[in-house]
Parts: structure tokens; sequence; C-alpha cells
């Protein structure tokens, strides 16, 4: 990745992040801001937009058709309503908030909204998560084999300055995919200074525990570490923690998510 700044301001990032691996700080907040800053990465390669409604920050994902209020520090029906009546012109097909586990979120309901699945906020460092030789999974920034949202959203990749990596495995015999990760490292987001984050990382069952998550983790966590990341963070699943924490990952915290169908 390109970035233009002067000499100072390079040595002064880097230290903020020498001093973050060494102290091992990074923060829920962090993750939170990282997440918005994917989001909004996705939404800009596929022809999304970000807007706001009495300071609640909202993204559209025109891909999925989905509409995401990104990290309030209050829920308040007032500042929600204006969006609802947005997401239904924009057609979305469901609106999701993404909460601090501190924030109530109890306003939702007299909305629609259901409580959601839960992010483990996890992070690791680079280096304890890349794996040497390992070469299962290839970055790529084309899959033909991909179609509708997958292949929106795989934009993201070509969009300047580099940001976003991509990794898929293949089937050896047959070519087919068996996989796919995206890592994120944002470009000039504030506070994210050697952090980068994993997304959608996803084995198909049939080729499961063969080692290709590991390989797909690997592959895109190299990308982000030769861009600058310095630590790691990803949103698991209560199902992806075993995974996540034998590879070097620890529980941060966890937040929240309410969804509603349109």
């Amino acid at each position: 990745m390109t970035r233009t700044s002067s000499p100072c301001s390079s040595a002064a990032a880097s230290h903020e992040a020498t001093s973050r691996r060494r102290s091992g700080v990074v923060s829920i907040a962090a993750c939170q801001r990282l997440q918005s800053a994917w989001y909004a990465a996705l939404a800009t390669a596929t022809g999304g937009r970000t807007f706001s409604t009495h300071g609640a920050t909202w993204v559209w994902l025109p891909a999925r058709r989905e509409l995401m209020m990104m990290f309030p520090g209050t829920v308040r029906a007032h500042a929600v309503r204006p969006a609802l009546a947005e997401g239904t012109r924009l057609g979305a097909s469901s609106v999701r908030v993404w909460l601090n586990g501190a924030v109530d979120g109890a306003e939702l309901g007299g909305l629609g909204f259901s409580p959601s699945w839960q992010p483990w906020w996890m992070t690791a460092p680079v280096a304890a998560v890349v794996a040497p030789g390992d070469d299962a999974a290839a970055l790529t920034t084309e899959v033909p084999d991909y179609s509708g949202p997958l292949q929106q959203e795989l934009r993201v990749v070509g969009a300047q300055p580099r940001q976003a990596w991509h990794a898929v495995t293949r089937d050896r015999e047959h070519g087919n995919i068996s996989g796919a990760a995206y890592a994120f490292y944002p470009a000039g987001v504030a506070g994210m200074n050697g952090l980068g984050s994993i997304h959608q990382l996803e084995v198909l069952p049939a080729y499961q525990r063969r080692g290709l998550a590991t390989a797909l983790l690997s592959a895109v966590a190299r990308a982000a570490g030769e861009a600058g990341a310095v630590d790691l963070a990803v949103n698991a699943t209560p199902a992806g923690y075993g995974f996540f924490s034998r590879r070097g990952f620890t529980l941060l915290g966890r937040g929240k998510t309410y969804v509603l169908g349109l």
C-alpha cells in the first residue's frame, strides 16, 4: 500500500503501532471503528453510501440490499425512523443495527427489531497468525466463479489506495472454489495505525477440517501485514471462537446486533 506522509508523521505512526503491540492494547472501540470502515469501503465499491440521521451513522450495502446502523452511542427511535424510511426507498430487504455491548437497544423492539447474532471481538498480532510456507490459499483480484453480491463486493480489492485483499482456495482435482477470506487495512482512518481485520472467512462444508481456513487466514493476514498492519481484529461468531483462539486470537469482549426484515 502506498501512503503519502511526512517523515515525522510516518515515524509517529510507526511508534504508535509499535507501542500498541508492546502494550497489547487493542480496544473494542477500535474494532468497532474498523468494522464501520470495512462496511463503508464495501458500500463505496458497490455503489452504496453512508449517511447520518440525528448523529447516527448508516451504511447502505446495495449488493446485499442491507442497511446498517453502525455503533451509535445511544439508540433512540426518532433517530432510527428516518433511516427506515430511506431504507424502504432504497429497496432494502433488511436493516441491521450494530451495538457496543454496553448500549441499551430497548427502543429497537418497539420498531420491530429482534436480537440477532452476537459478535465476539477478538485480536491477534499478525506475526502469530501468519503460517510460513503454506501455499494452499492464493491472493486474487478476480474470481470468475463469483456472481451477484460476491462478484460486486470483490470490487473492494481494486479500490485505491489499496486497503483490501482477497484469497481463495480451490479443489485440487476439479478447480472449484472451496473457501475464501478478506483482509482489510484501511487508509486514512483515525486510530487505525497498525490495526487490520479479517472478514468473511469461510470454507465450504465438504472441504472443512483440511487446514484450508488456516491457509486462508494466513494468506490474507500476510497481505495486511505487508501493508503495515501489526495487529488483526475479527468479529467471530461463538462457533468460530475455538478456531480463532487456536490461531493466536484472544477475546476482547462481546457486542450485539439487532435485525429487522423489510
